[in-house]
């Protein structure tokens, strides 16, 4: 939900999520999709059970998810427990084969309240796994989804560790990590999934997630920092090296605040 940028060189399209919200994922989709099916992928490894254990039981809970990719998690979800599971991408490039109790709609994940098929419905849980960050104005999108929940509903959310980003620019420039972490504008990077598509977004920092969640009317119930497992390090050493580097993401469970 990222999109071209008017620059391209060398073969490579720059894209930037501010100008159309659907393009650059269109393309990364696919090749997506085909890194997190890798044995090694951080997704399978680190961040689905991390995601999945902060979701706790969903025997008979309702769930959205805005960004859903191919709508794979929410499948797995579904042959949980989960019923009337909903999800929302802008590719429109789902699974072929859909449990029942499963609904995909293509459509963008920035105006949730708009897409045709989600007026006036309620889910139990809501999820942003890895999307927030395409989302064209971050408070809104989380206002709008903080109104579809349930009572004693929840939005599980996560969102890459921004020094991660702030160390590959830090590194890519020669400059220092805290110039690059409370950098503002954007930056341009390549997501390894495709190394011809070259991603333009915002920088951001932890406070501005807070600050975000905050206005939105929400608080932090629950934040983890998931870790490669002992075993799965020594099994995949490189990526050990890259977590230990890197740092990986942030999950946060958030639930409105009494009275907003």
């Amino acid at each position: 939900m990222a999109a071209p940028d008017s620059s391209i060189e060398a073969g490579t399209r720059h894209t930037s999520p501010d100008e159309d919200p659907s393009q650059a994922w269109t393309d990364l989709a696919p090749d997506y999709e085909r890194a997190r099916s890798r044995e090694d992928s951080l997704d399978r490894l680190v961040e689905w059970p991390a995601q999945r254990k902060l979701l706790g039981d969903v025997t008979g809970h309702s769930v959205l998810d805005l960004g859903c990719g191919n709508g794979g998690k929410l499948a797995e979800l579904v042959a949980g427990g989960a019923t009337d599971c909903v999800g929302v991408d802008i590719t429109g490039n789902f699974l072929t084969t859909r449990p029942p109790g499963l609904e995909l709609i293509r459509g963008d994940l920035s105006e949730p309240q708009s897409v045709h098929g989600l007026a006036d419905r309620t889910f139990d849980r809501i999820l942003f796994l890895q999307s927030f960050g395409y989302a064209k104005d971050p408070v809104r999108t989380l206002k709008a989804a903080r109104e579809m929940l349930a009572d004693d509903g929840f939005i599980l959310l996560t969102r890459t560790q921004p020094i991660r980003y702030a160390l590959e620019r830090a590194e890519q420039n020669g400059t220092s990590l805290g110039e690059e972490y409370f950098a503002t504008g954007r930056y341009t990077y390549r997501t390894g999934w495709n190394e011809e598509i070259a991603l333009t977004k915002r920088t951001y920092t932890i406070s501005d997630l807070l600050n975000a969640f905050s206005a939105a009317g929400l608080y932090i119930e629950t934040a983890i920092e998931p870790q490669l497992s002992e075993e799965a390090g020594c099994r995949y050493p490189h990526k050990r090296e890259w977590m230990n580097t890197y740092l990986g993401i942030l999950i946060f469970r958030l639930r409105p605040i009494p009275g907003t």
